[in-house]
């Protein structure tokens, strides 16, 4: 899998294995202002039924069914699609290591935690939110990543902080941080396909076009963090 050319937009394949919401934050907004940057070329599931095959196919969009187990088959479908980057999109099974090594830089996932907290292993959805709420913690949010041979490892380009409310449950916090996830994950893969955001030969997250280092997640500029929960916030007294 190599860099986006220049000059036309990225091709972007989707591993998904639920319903995909944040399949269609994707297309929203490579249909609107992101067009010029990416499009969705191809989109995968371990899961036959999975609603985010059914969204793809309803836009024509190619869509298979693929034995996560499977690096071979997993690889093949990159090349046919011609994928330049492959994003997960609520993704629940480990991408095989053959995979993460040839498309190294390439690949990239949301978690619906701050990590390195709350992830790793067996650590998706509710079980991140009820962990939270187990634990205590004032604070969660969401992290796009790269993604290596290992669960939730990979350096970190980007993460948005949610707050954590005194009576949440983690249906209510798993709310909150969703909607947060439909707004990070396209500005994410945006910055990675076109080069603002790009994982360096030390492991570390290049984040801006001229190659300027920082050891601190890509912040992105427009709308804050704080301006964005406080949209997400009920009304409180």
């Amino acid at each position: 899998m190599t860099a986006p050319a220049l000059g036309r937009p990225a091709r972007i394949g989707v591993l998904a294995s639920g319903g995909g919401s944040n399949l269609q934050a994707l297309f929203d907004h490579f249909d609107g202002d992101g067009a010029a940057l990416a499009e969705i070329c191809w989109v995968g599931s371990d899961k036959l039924l999975a609603g985010a095959l059914k969204r793809a196919r309803d836009r024509d969009v190619p869509a298979d069914h693929i034995d996560h187990g499977d690096a071979v088959a997993l690889l093949g479908k990159l090349a046919t699609f011609r994928i330049e980057l492959l994003v997960l999109a609520g993704y629940l099974k480990f991408v095989p290591e053959p995979v993460t090594r040839a498309c190294r830089g390439r690949i990239i996932n949301i978690h619906p935690s701050l990590l390195p907290s709350f992830g790793g292993a067996g650590m998706y959805g509710m079980r991140v939110h009820a962990a939270v709420l187990a634990a205590g913690a004032k604070l969660s949010g969401v992290t796009v990543h790269f993604v290596d041979d290992a669960y939730d490892r990979g350096p970190i380009i980007a993460q948005w902080p949610v707050p954590v409310l005194p009576h949440d449950t983690p249906e209510t916090l798993g709310h909150r941080a969703l909607a947060v996830e439909h707004l990070l994950l396209p500005r994410a893969v945006a910055a990675v396909a076109s080069g603002h955001a790009r994982l360096g030969d030390d492991n570390r997250v290049i984040i801006d076009a001229s190659g300027a280092r920082a050891d601190q997640p890509f912040a992105f500029t427009g709308m804050s963090p704080a301006d964005a929960i406080n949209l997400l916030l009920p009304a409180t007294p």
